[in-house]
Protein backbone atom coordinates (compact mmCIF):
# COMPACT_ATOMS: atom_id res chain seq x y z
CA UNK A 1 0.00 0.00 0.00
CA UNK A 2 1.32 3.35 -1.26
CA UNK A 3 1.62 5.71 1.65
CA UNK A 4 0.19 9.65 0.95
CA UNK A 5 2.74 12.19 0.94
CA UNK A 6 2.17 15.14 3.49
CA UNK A 7 1.58 17.98 1.94
CA UNK A 8 4.65 20.33 2.62
CA UNK A 9 3.23 23.29 3.20
CA UNK A 10 1.69 22.06 6.98
CA UNK A 11 5.13 21.92 8.13
CA UNK A 12 4.98 25.98 7.12
CA UNK A 13 5.67 27.57 10.40
CA UNK A 14 3.28 30.45 11.08
CA UNK A 15 6.02 33.49 10.61
CA UNK A 16 6.81 31.48 7.53
CA UNK A 17 2.82 31.99 6.49
CA UNK A 18 2.89 35.32 7.33
CA UNK A 19 6.22 35.97 4.78
CA UNK A 20 5.27 33.98 1.68
CA UNK A 21 1.62 35.29 2.15
CA UNK A 22 2.29 38.95 2.01
CA UNK A 23 4.66 38.15 -0.70
CA UNK A 24 1.85 36.59 -2.67
CA UNK A 25 -0.26 39.60 -2.14
CA UNK A 26 2.41 41.84 -3.50
CA UNK A 27 3.53 40.09 -6.61
CA UNK A 28 -0.16 39.63 -7.14
CA UNK A 29 -0.75 43.47 -6.58
CA UNK A 30 2.45 44.18 -8.61
CA UNK A 31 0.82 42.67 -11.73
CA UNK A 32 -1.95 44.33 -11.25
CA UNK A 33 -0.42 47.74 -11.55
CA UNK A 34 1.36 46.86 -14.61
CA UNK A 35 -1.70 46.19 -16.49
CA UNK A 36 -2.09 49.22 -18.91
CA UNK A 37 -5.64 49.49 -16.97
CA UNK A 38 -3.96 51.06 -14.11
CA UNK A 39 -2.33 53.95 -15.93
CA UNK A 40 -3.56 57.34 -16.67
CA UNK A 41 -1.58 56.93 -19.92
CA UNK A 42 -2.63 53.49 -20.59
CA UNK A 43 0.69 52.23 -21.07
CA UNK A 44 1.96 49.50 -18.58
CA UNK A 45 3.65 50.75 -15.44
CA UNK A 46 7.38 49.40 -15.26
CA UNK A 47 7.69 46.31 -13.05
CA UNK A 48 9.61 48.01 -10.50
CA UNK A 49 7.90 50.75 -10.13
CA UNK A 50 4.81 48.39 -9.85
CA UNK A 51 6.91 46.14 -7.12
CA UNK A 52 7.60 49.14 -4.97
CA UNK A 53 4.12 50.18 -5.15
CA UNK A 54 1.96 47.24 -4.50
CA UNK A 55 5.20 46.44 -1.14
CA UNK A 56 4.57 49.97 -0.06
CA UNK A 57 0.88 49.62 0.00
CA UNK A 58 0.75 45.80 1.30
CA UNK A 59 3.34 46.60 4.12
CA UNK A 60 1.19 49.96 4.59
CA UNK A 61 3.95 52.52 4.18
CA UNK A 62 3.56 55.34 1.61
CA UNK A 63 6.69 55.74 0.14
CA UNK A 64 5.61 56.00 -3.62
CA UNK A 65 7.96 55.93 -6.90
CA UNK A 66 5.02 57.81 -8.92
CA UNK A 67 2.24 59.89 -7.82
CA UNK A 68 -0.48 58.16 -6.45
CA UNK A 69 -3.13 61.11 -7.44
CA UNK A 70 -2.12 61.57 -10.93
CA UNK A 71 -0.38 58.34 -12.29
CA UNK A 72 -2.96 55.86 -11.18
CA UNK A 73 -6.61 55.14 -12.48
CA UNK A 74 -9.14 54.21 -10.28
CA UNK A 75 -9.07 51.00 -11.34
CA UNK A 76 -5.23 51.33 -10.14
CA UNK A 77 -6.24 53.24 -7.07
CA UNK A 78 -8.58 51.05 -5.67
CA UNK A 79 -5.78 47.84 -6.50
CA UNK A 80 -4.01 50.32 -4.11
CA UNK A 81 -6.65 50.97 -1.22
CA UNK A 82 -7.27 47.20 -1.57
CA UNK A 83 -3.66 46.22 -0.53
CA UNK A 84 -3.78 48.43 1.48
CA UNK A 85 -6.79 46.96 3.71
CA UNK A 86 -5.25 43.48 2.68
CA UNK A 87 -1.79 44.78 4.40
CA UNK A 88 -3.35 46.69 7.64
CA UNK A 89 -5.47 44.38 8.59
CA UNK A 90 -3.79 41.67 7.94
CA UNK A 91 -4.24 38.80 4.98
CA UNK A 92 -5.14 36.18 7.70
CA UNK A 93 -7.54 38.35 9.51
CA UNK A 94 -9.06 38.71 5.63
CA UNK A 95 -9.25 35.59 5.30
CA UNK A 96 -10.98 34.65 8.70
CA UNK A 97 -13.39 37.19 7.50
CA UNK A 98 -14.30 35.04 4.97
CA UNK A 99 -14.20 31.53 6.64
CA UNK A 100 -16.45 33.49 8.67
CA UNK A 101 -18.91 34.60 6.45
CA UNK A 102 -19.24 31.33 5.05
CA UNK A 103 -19.56 29.50 8.62
CA UNK A 104 -16.36 27.65 8.46
CA UNK A 105 -14.62 26.18 11.27
CA UNK A 106 -10.98 27.93 12.10
CA UNK A 107 -8.28 25.37 12.41
CA UNK A 108 -5.90 25.61 14.89
CA UNK A 109 -3.09 26.40 12.26
CA UNK A 110 -4.98 29.24 11.29
CA UNK A 111 -5.04 30.30 15.01
CA UNK A 112 -1.76 29.96 15.57
CA UNK A 113 -0.79 32.04 11.92
CA UNK A 114 -3.36 34.77 13.12
CA UNK A 115 -1.61 34.73 16.96
CA UNK A 116 1.11 35.20 15.77
CA UNK A 117 0.05 38.12 12.40
CA UNK A 118 -1.32 40.14 15.88
CA UNK A 119 1.75 39.22 18.02
CA UNK A 120 -0.30 37.92 20.76
CA UNK A 121 0.54 35.47 23.41
CA UNK A 122 -2.43 33.12 23.47
CA UNK A 123 -4.43 31.74 21.27
CA UNK A 124 -7.50 32.43 23.56
CA UNK A 125 -9.74 34.04 22.40
CA UNK A 126 -8.09 34.92 19.39
CA UNK A 127 -11.34 34.23 16.64
CA UNK A 128 -13.56 36.31 18.99
CA UNK A 129 -10.59 39.10 18.97
CA UNK A 130 -10.73 39.05 14.93
CA UNK A 131 -14.72 39.62 15.17
CA UNK A 132 -13.69 42.67 16.86
CA UNK A 133 -11.07 44.13 14.99
CA UNK A 134 -12.81 43.72 11.97
CA UNK A 135 -16.12 45.83 13.52
CA UNK A 136 -13.71 48.57 15.30
CA UNK A 137 -12.44 49.08 11.64
CA UNK A 138 -15.59 49.26 9.90
CA UNK A 139 -17.12 51.75 12.46
CA UNK A 140 -13.57 53.62 12.51
CA UNK A 141 -13.30 53.77 9.06
CA UNK A 142 -16.71 54.47 8.48
CA UNK A 143 -16.80 57.36 10.63
CA UNK A 144 -13.69 59.10 9.31
CA UNK A 145 -14.97 58.80 6.21
CA UNK A 146 -18.15 60.49 6.88
CA UNK A 147 -16.05 63.44 8.13
CA UNK A 148 -13.78 63.43 5.51
CA UNK A 149 -16.56 63.41 2.94
CA UNK A 150 -18.42 66.65 4.44
CA UNK A 151 -15.28 68.34 4.74
CA UNK A 152 -14.12 67.74 0.90
CA UNK A 153 -17.17 68.10 -0.30
CA UNK A 154 -16.65 72.38 0.45
CA UNK A 155 -13.51 72.01 -2.07
CA UNK A 156 -14.88 69.16 -4.84
CA UNK A 157 -17.81 67.43 -6.32
CA UNK A 158 -19.84 65.52 -3.70
CA UNK A 159 -18.68 62.08 -6.00
CA UNK A 160 -15.08 62.97 -5.42
CA UNK A 161 -15.46 64.19 -1.73
CA UNK A 162 -17.15 60.38 -0.95
CA UNK A 163 -14.43 59.15 -2.87
CA UNK A 164 -11.88 60.83 -1.84
CA UNK A 165 -13.08 60.40 1.85
CA UNK A 166 -13.44 56.54 1.47
CA UNK A 167 -10.31 56.20 0.46
CA UNK A 168 -8.39 58.45 2.81
CA UNK A 169 -9.98 57.09 5.66
CA UNK A 170 -9.16 53.66 4.99
CA UNK A 171 -5.30 54.73 4.36
CA UNK A 172 -4.99 56.97 7.28
CA UNK A 173 -6.30 54.30 9.40
CA UNK A 174 -4.36 51.95 8.49
CA UNK A 175 -1.33 54.14 8.38
CA UNK A 176 -0.22 53.89 4.98
CA UNK A 177 0.34 57.55 4.08
CA UNK A 178 -0.78 57.21 0.89
CA UNK A 179 -3.03 60.60 -0.67
CA UNK A 180 -4.41 61.79 -3.96
CA UNK A 181 -3.64 65.40 -2.97
CA UNK A 182 -0.58 66.45 -5.32
CA UNK A 183 2.37 65.59 -6.46
CA UNK A 184 4.76 63.38 -4.29
CA UNK A 185 7.49 66.77 -4.43
CA UNK A 186 6.49 70.34 -4.14
CA UNK A 187 4.90 72.45 -1.23
CA UNK A 188 1.26 71.03 -2.23
CA UNK A 189 1.71 67.56 -1.50
CA UNK A 190 -0.12 65.96 1.03
CA UNK A 191 -2.41 67.31 3.06
CA UNK A 192 0.02 70.95 3.23
CA UNK A 193 -3.25 72.38 1.43
CA UNK A 194 -5.38 71.89 4.74
CA UNK A 195 -2.88 73.29 7.28
CA UNK A 196 -4.92 75.38 8.88
CA UNK A 197 -8.13 73.10 8.97
CA UNK A 198 -8.82 71.95 12.25
CA UNK A 199 -11.49 69.04 11.26
CA UNK A 200 -8.95 67.27 8.65
CA UNK A 201 -6.09 67.78 10.92
CA UNK A 202 -8.20 65.98 14.13
CA UNK A 203 -10.01 63.52 11.87
CA UNK A 204 -6.90 62.30 9.62
CA UNK A 205 -4.59 62.23 13.44
CA UNK A 206 -7.62 60.28 14.87
CA UNK A 207 -7.24 57.56 12.51
CA UNK A 208 -3.79 56.97 12.67
CA UNK A 209 -3.55 57.10 16.51
CA UNK A 210 -6.36 54.59 16.78
CA UNK A 211 -4.35 52.17 13.87
CA UNK A 212 -1.16 53.10 15.42
CA UNK A 213 -2.46 51.76 18.74
CA UNK A 214 -3.18 48.64 18.13
CA UNK A 215 -6.82 46.85 18.06
CA UNK A 216 -5.96 44.65 21.64
CA UNK A 217 -5.69 48.33 22.96
CA UNK A 218 -9.15 49.90 21.77
CA UNK A 219 -10.78 46.15 22.87
CA UNK A 220 -9.79 46.89 26.30
CA UNK A 221 -10.66 50.43 26.43
CA UNK A 222 -13.99 49.54 25.59
CA UNK A 223 -14.67 47.12 27.30
CA UNK A 224 -12.73 47.60 30.60
CA UNK A 225 -16.11 48.38 32.57
CA UNK A 226 -17.63 44.97 32.08
CA UNK A 227 -14.95 43.40 33.66
CA UNK A 228 -14.91 42.92 37.47
CA UNK A 229 -11.33 44.51 37.96
CA UNK A 230 -12.07 47.52 36.44
CA UNK A 231 -8.62 47.49 35.28
CA UNK A 232 -6.95 48.34 32.23
CA UNK A 233 -4.16 45.90 31.05
CA UNK A 234 -0.49 46.33 31.59
CA UNK A 235 -0.26 46.26 28.15
CA UNK A 236 -2.59 48.99 27.55
CA UNK A 237 -1.11 51.04 30.11
CA UNK A 238 2.09 51.02 28.56
CA UNK A 239 0.61 51.69 24.89
CA UNK A 240 -1.63 54.86 26.04
CA UNK A 241 1.20 56.45 28.30
CA UNK A 242 3.66 55.92 25.85
CA UNK A 243 2.01 56.85 23.36
CA UNK A 244 0.43 60.48 24.91
CA UNK A 245 4.43 61.01 26.08
CA UNK A 246 5.41 60.84 22.56
CA UNK A 247 2.45 62.42 20.91
CA UNK A 248 3.07 65.85 23.29
CA UNK A 249 7.08 65.72 23.39
CA UNK A 250 6.76 65.73 19.90
CA UNK A 251 4.46 68.41 19.71
CA UNK A 252 6.50 70.66 21.90
CA UNK A 253 9.95 69.67 19.93
CA UNK A 254 8.75 70.57 16.23
CA UNK A 255 6.69 73.75 17.82
CA UNK A 256 10.40 75.00 18.98
CA UNK A 257 12.19 73.60 16.61
CA UNK A 258 10.60 75.36 13.32
CA UNK A 259 8.64 78.47 15.37
CA UNK A 260 11.17 81.23 13.45
CA UNK A 261 11.32 79.04 9.90
CA UNK A 262 10.15 81.06 7.46
CA UNK A 263 9.58 77.77 5.18
CA UNK A 264 7.32 76.32 7.20
CA UNK A 265 6.31 78.02 10.63
CA UNK A 266 6.16 81.32 11.01
CA UNK A 267 4.09 82.12 8.36
CA UNK A 268 1.43 80.52 10.02
CA UNK A 269 -0.77 82.22 12.98
CA UNK A 270 -0.69 80.48 16.76
CA UNK A 271 -3.43 78.38 15.99
CA UNK A 272 -2.32 76.64 12.63
CA UNK A 273 1.57 76.55 14.25
CA UNK A 274 -0.07 74.16 16.89
CA UNK A 275 -2.19 72.37 14.72
CA UNK A 276 0.62 71.73 12.40
CA UNK A 277 3.04 70.87 14.87
CA UNK A 278 0.58 68.35 16.69
CA UNK A 279 -0.04 66.82 12.86
CA UNK A 280 3.80 66.51 12.46
CA UNK A 281 3.72 65.26 15.62
CA UNK A 282 1.20 62.07 15.18
CA UNK A 283 2.64 61.73 11.22
CA UNK A 284 6.04 59.92 12.16
CA UNK A 285 4.22 57.05 14.18
CA UNK A 286 3.99 54.78 11.36
CA UNK A 287 1.35 56.91 9.24
CA UNK A 288 3.12 59.43 6.09
CA UNK A 289 1.25 62.04 5.35
CA UNK A 290 2.40 65.75 6.18
CA UNK A 291 1.14 68.70 6.81
CA UNK A 292 4.70 70.65 5.92
CA UNK A 293 6.60 70.69 3.59
CA UNK A 294 9.56 68.23 4.89
CA UNK A 295 12.46 68.92 2.50
CA UNK A 296 11.97 72.44 4.72
CA UNK A 297 12.25 71.19 7.63
CA UNK A 298 15.33 72.21 10.01
CA UNK A 299 18.19 69.41 10.10
CA UNK A 300 17.22 69.03 14.23
CA UNK A 301 13.60 68.35 13.34
CA UNK A 302 14.54 66.22 10.51
CA UNK A 303 16.63 64.10 12.72
CA UNK A 304 13.89 64.08 15.22
CA UNK A 305 11.18 62.74 13.26
CA UNK A 306 13.84 59.83 12.23
CA UNK A 307 13.90 59.10 16.00
CA UNK A 308 9.65 59.00 16.22
CA UNK A 309 9.53 56.84 12.91
CA UNK A 310 12.60 54.30 14.37
CA UNK A 311 9.88 53.93 17.82
CA UNK A 312 6.91 53.54 15.27
CA UNK A 313 3.36 52.80 16.33
CA UNK A 314 2.38 49.98 19.07
CA UNK A 315 2.28 46.06 18.75
CA UNK A 316 -1.16 44.39 16.91
CA UNK A 317 -1.35 47.74 15.02
CA UNK A 318 -1.48 48.94 11.31
CA UNK A 319 1.96 50.40 12.14
CA UNK A 320 5.69 49.39 12.18
CA UNK A 321 8.62 50.29 14.25
CA UNK A 322 10.41 49.02 17.16
CA UNK A 323 6.90 49.71 18.77
CA UNK A 324 5.90 52.05 21.59
CA UNK A 325 6.38 49.13 24.54
CA UNK A 326 9.41 47.97 23.20
CA UNK A 327 10.91 51.45 23.88
CA UNK A 328 9.33 51.70 27.20
CA UNK A 329 11.27 48.75 27.76
CA UNK A 330 14.68 50.06 27.04
CA UNK A 331 13.40 53.31 29.22
CA UNK A 332 12.76 50.88 32.20
CA UNK A 333 15.79 49.29 31.53
CA UNK A 334 17.61 52.25 31.80
CA UNK A 335 16.37 53.51 34.85
CA UNK A 336 16.40 49.97 36.51
CA UNK A 337 20.17 49.74 36.19
CA UNK A 338 20.54 53.67 37.45
CA UNK A 339 18.73 52.84 40.60
CA UNK A 340 20.95 50.37 40.90
CA UNK A 341 17.59 47.53 40.86
CA UNK A 342 17.56 44.47 39.69
CA UNK A 343 14.07 43.80 38.10
CA UNK A 344 12.63 45.96 35.58
CA UNK A 345 8.79 47.36 37.04
CA UNK A 346 6.04 49.02 35.23
CA UNK A 347 2.96 50.20 36.91
CA UNK A 348 3.74 47.46 39.66
CA UNK A 349 4.51 44.84 37.53
CA UNK A 350 8.08 43.12 37.40
CA UNK A 351 8.60 42.17 33.54
CA UNK A 352 9.49 38.92 32.61
CA UNK A 353 13.10 38.47 31.54
CA UNK A 354 12.15 36.91 27.61
CA UNK A 355 10.13 40.27 27.30
CA UNK A 356 13.50 42.34 27.72
CA UNK A 357 15.32 40.15 26.10
CA UNK A 358 12.87 39.81 22.79
CA UNK A 359 12.97 43.67 23.02
CA UNK A 360 16.63 44.58 23.17
CA UNK A 361 17.14 42.11 20.34
CA UNK A 362 14.13 43.79 18.35
CA UNK A 363 15.93 47.16 18.42
CA UNK A 364 19.50 45.94 18.13
CA UNK A 365 18.77 44.39 14.88
CA UNK A 366 16.46 47.00 13.86
CA UNK A 367 19.18 49.34 14.32
CA UNK A 368 21.86 47.01 12.58
CA UNK A 369 19.22 47.28 9.62
CA UNK A 370 18.99 50.86 9.16
CA UNK A 371 22.65 51.33 9.68
CA UNK A 372 23.71 48.92 7.01
CA UNK A 373 21.01 49.75 4.25
CA UNK A 374 22.19 52.91 5.24
CA UNK A 375 25.66 52.61 4.31
CA UNK A 376 24.78 50.78 1.16
CA UNK A 377 22.43 53.68 -0.12
CA UNK A 378 24.84 56.14 0.41
CA UNK A 379 27.39 54.46 -2.17
CA UNK A 380 24.53 53.61 -4.63
CA UNK A 381 22.56 57.03 -4.38
CA UNK A 382 23.47 60.85 -4.77
CA UNK A 383 22.18 62.06 -2.08
CA UNK A 384 22.88 63.52 1.43
CA UNK A 385 23.40 61.35 4.12
CA UNK A 386 20.50 62.81 6.56
CA UNK A 387 17.94 62.36 3.11
CA UNK A 388 18.87 58.95 3.00
CA UNK A 389 19.06 57.79 6.67
CA UNK A 390 15.55 59.67 7.10
CA UNK A 391 14.41 57.31 4.06
CA UNK A 392 15.35 54.14 4.92
CA UNK A 393 14.38 54.56 8.76
CA UNK A 394 10.88 55.78 6.78
CA UNK A 395 10.45 52.12 5.40
CA UNK A 396 11.95 50.16 8.26
CA UNK A 397 8.86 52.19 10.29
CA UNK A 398 6.51 51.87 7.68
CA UNK A 399 6.20 55.31 8.00
CA UNK A 400 6.02 56.91 4.52
CA UNK A 401 7.15 60.02 4.74
CA UNK A 402 9.95 61.45 2.69
CA UNK A 403 12.52 63.89 1.64
CA UNK A 404 12.17 63.59 -2.46
CA UNK A 405 14.60 60.84 -2.79
CA UNK A 406 12.22 58.18 -3.19
CA UNK A 407 11.23 58.92 -6.77
CA UNK A 408 15.11 59.50 -7.28
CA UNK A 409 16.32 56.18 -6.26
CA UNK A 410 18.32 53.71 -8.68
CA UNK A 411 16.54 50.42 -9.40
CA UNK A 412 18.83 48.58 -6.78
CA UNK A 413 17.80 51.87 -4.46
CA UNK A 414 14.03 51.20 -4.64
CA UNK A 415 14.62 47.15 -4.46
CA UNK A 416 16.57 47.56 -1.13
CA UNK A 417 13.48 50.48 0.40
CA UNK A 418 11.27 47.54 -0.53
CA UNK A 419 13.07 45.06 1.44
CA UNK A 420 13.49 47.27 4.04
CA UNK A 421 9.20 48.15 3.76
CA UNK A 422 8.75 44.28 3.76
CA UNK A 423 10.56 43.82 6.94
CA UNK A 424 9.36 46.60 8.64
CA UNK A 425 6.23 45.58 8.21
CA UNK A 426 6.73 41.54 9.13
CA UNK A 427 8.73 42.61 11.96
CA UNK A 428 12.80 41.47 12.12
CA UNK A 429 12.32 39.08 15.06
CA UNK A 430 8.83 37.46 12.84
CA UNK A 431 10.87 37.34 9.94
CA UNK A 432 14.15 35.73 11.57
CA UNK A 433 11.93 33.24 12.83
CA UNK A 434 10.47 32.81 9.92
CA UNK A 435 14.22 31.86 8.11
CA UNK A 436 14.89 29.87 11.30
CA UNK A 437 11.85 28.54 12.82
CA UNK A 438 13.65 25.71 14.86
CA UNK A 439 14.35 26.90 18.36
CA UNK A 440 17.20 25.98 20.03
CA UNK A 441 17.18 24.09 23.23
CA UNK A 442 19.19 24.76 26.15
CA UNK A 443 20.93 21.06 27.05
CA UNK A 444 23.37 22.40 29.54
CA UNK A 445 24.33 25.66 30.92
CA UNK A 446 27.60 27.57 31.27
CA UNK A 447 29.67 29.55 34.52
CA UNK A 448 28.81 32.59 35.45
CA UNK A 449 30.70 34.79 34.38
CA UNK A 450 31.47 38.71 34.33
CA UNK A 451 32.49 41.44 32.03
CA UNK A 452 33.61 44.75 32.85
CA UNK A 453 31.32 47.53 31.66
CA UNK A 454 31.46 51.32 31.08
Amino acid sequence: MVKSKTFPLRHISPPQVLALGFACIIFLGAFLLTLPISSEDGSPTSFIDALFTATSATCVTGLVTVDSGTHWTKFGEIVIITLIQIGGLGFMTMGTLIALLSRRKISLKERLILQESLNQTSMEGIVRLIRKVLLYALVIEGAGALLLTIRFAYDMPFGQALYYGIWHAISMFNNAGFDLFGPITGPFSSFTSYVSDPLVTFVVTSLIILGGIGFIVIADVLEYRKRKSNKLSLHSKVVLSMSAALLIIGTIVIFIFEFSNPNTLQPLDWGSKLLSSYFQSVAPRTAGPNSLDLAALRQATQFFIIILMFIGASPGSTGGGIKTTTFAILIGAMITMIRGRDNISIYRYRLAQDRIFKAITLTIIAMFLVVFVTMILTTTEDAQFLKILFEVTSAFGTVGLSLGLTPELSVLGKIIIACMMFIGRLGPVTLAYALNPNKEKELYKYPVGKITIG
